[in-house]
């Protein structure tokens, strides 16, 4: 069984309501995302909150959250609640797809750690299963309703499976989003890439191409540049 919290040095996550538990992808994106110098941010399927509250550690940025789940709200409401940082993080209980269409405000950041898991089997259970697949939201969702709601300055990062991140830069560019940062997750030395960190603007740069090694060898033996992404919040580190 799942533990019902996750404690990080200056904020706890309590996830017992919430399909989805921290996990390292979360704490991957919301450690990498670049936020110093936003001042708005949108964090897409929030979940317990996780990487808003990363965010706002990381940044002075006003934060809006938005999750469609209504169990995974009020785990995200709590937890936000008790941070440091609830005057600054505004939960939206709403489909992505709707919000994009109805808001009118433009973000410096867009964060998501979407439900990815499109050719896989369904989770059992409808909450779980929401949470893991696309059923709710497509990541073309993300893409149009970020290409609408990106500042024309603005980045928008994500964490992708690797087959599903090389099409997702395809088709970001078709929506006038490039790709300029790309970080290759590998689990341990030689692996293969088992996730992409992939950072979009909308006008092109020079493109960064970098790998990160989570262990260094043994298991839970973690490579420097691993501990030095996630160290402000591990409290192992």
């Amino acid at each position: 069984m799942a533990n019902t919290y996750f404690k990080f040095k200056q904020f706890t996550i309590h996830q017992d309501k919430c399909a989805m538990k921290v996990g390292t992808d979360g704490v991957l994106l919301g450690a990498w995302a670049k936020c110093d110098d936003a001042t708005t941010v949108l964090d897409i399927g929030t979940g317990t909150g996780l990487i808003a509250l990363m965010l706002a550690q990381r940044s002075n940025a006003i934060i809006d959250a938005i999750e469609i789940d209504t169990d995974a709200c009020m785990q995200a409401k709590e937890n936000f609640k008790n941070s440091s940082w609830n005057n600054r993080i505004s939960l939206i209980n709403q489909s992505f797809q709707d919000y994009a269409n109805e808001t009118g405000k433009k973000y410096d950041l867009i964060v998501s750690n979407p439900p990815y898991f499109q050719n896989s089997l369904h989770a059992p259970g409808e909450q779980r299963s929401t949470a893991r697949h696309n059923k709710e939201l497509e990541l073309n969702d993300i893409l149009s309703g970020a290409s609408k709601l990106l500042a024309d300055k603005g980045t928008l990062s994500i964490i992708l499976p690797y087959i599903e991140g090389v099409l997702f830069i395809t088709y970001a560019a078709e929506e006038g989003l490039y790709c300029v940062r790309q970080t290759n997750v590998l689990p341990k030395p030689k692996a293969a890439t088992k996730r992409l960190l992939l950072e979009f603007q909308k006008t092109k740069k020079t493109f960064v191409d970098q790998d990160l090694i989570i262990e260094s060898g043994n298991r839970h033996e973690y490579s420097e540049n691993y501990k030095e992404l996630t160290r402000d919040f591990y409290l192992f580190l």
